[in-house]
């Protein structure tokens, strides 16, 4: 049961494509491709005209989740590159009350999933190089911990500072992170088990609008971008 009767919700985005992702490499700090470029705009664009209005244009078919607040929105990130880059174009004006609007706050428990020695390394990589290392990450990943580096379950243990810190304000908040993070996100705020985090999809160039009420979490989905190679999917964890 969600505690929160007034509508509140939470904007999921993964950043936009960045070097990484068009190599088909794990993990890093890279920037944006222009295709991520793009969609950093084009998210800018629907803060504006959605996240900022309460819910869009359509007043009468939003209304249901209308937020009171919405021009006292929230933006939360990683501290990594590519996320900061798709927050860019965001425009930060000064409320009457003295809110910045979007104001960014950058949170170290948002960053990707670490994937310690195989960070930077594509999973044909892996695969070849430890084949034992692939094998039992497919066999479960919400266990299996990457040699020096973390598993689902540490994001899922690091993620709880934030929604702690979420259950404390009323106001609709957009998270730009990583696939991995916006999983565990997702799972916590839809009510699933945690062992669905792995399976969730969290594509690209998409942002996920989840509206909680007392009994369920409305989800509406809003594909802000179409990359020319129609690859909304690229490898991550």
């Amino acid at each position: 049961m969600n505690l929160h009767t007034v509508p509140r919700p939470i904007y999921l985005s993964r950043h936009g494509q960045s070097e990484y992702n068009a190599l088909g490499k794990i993990g890093g700090d890279s920037g944006l491709t222009e295709e991520g470029i793009q969609y950093a705009k084009k998210l800018a664009v629907f803060a504006e005209e959605h996240i900022l209005t309460g819910g869009g244009k359509n007043k009468k078919a939003a209304r249901k989740d209308k937020c009171a607040n919405a021009r006292h929105a929230r933006m939360y990130t990683s501290t990594l590159r590519r996320t900061n880059e798709t927050v860019q174009f965001v425009d930060h004006r000064v409320q009457n009350d003295g809110w910045v609007t979007l104001r960014k706050r950058q949170w170290r428990a948002l960053d990707e999933l670490f994937a310690g020695v195989f960070d930077g390394m594509t999973y044909e990589e892996i695969r070849k190089k430890c084949p034992e290392s692939y094998a039992s990450r497919k066999a479960n990943k919400l266990t299996y911990r990457y040699p020096r580096g973390e598993s689902y379950l540490d994001v899922i243990r690091r993620v709880e500072q934030v929604m702690l810190h979420m259950q404390r304000h009323k106001d609709p908040v957009l998270i730009v992170a990583h696939q991995a993070v916006l999983r565990v996100v997702y799972t916590y705020f839809m009510g699933l088990p945690r062992d669905q985090a792995t399976k969730k999809p969290i594509p690209l160039n998409t942002v996920i609008k989840l509206t909680p009420h007392a009994y369920h979490t409305k989800e509406e989905r809003f594909v802000l971008h179409k990359m020319k190679n129609k690859n909304d999917n690229a490898p991550s964890h």
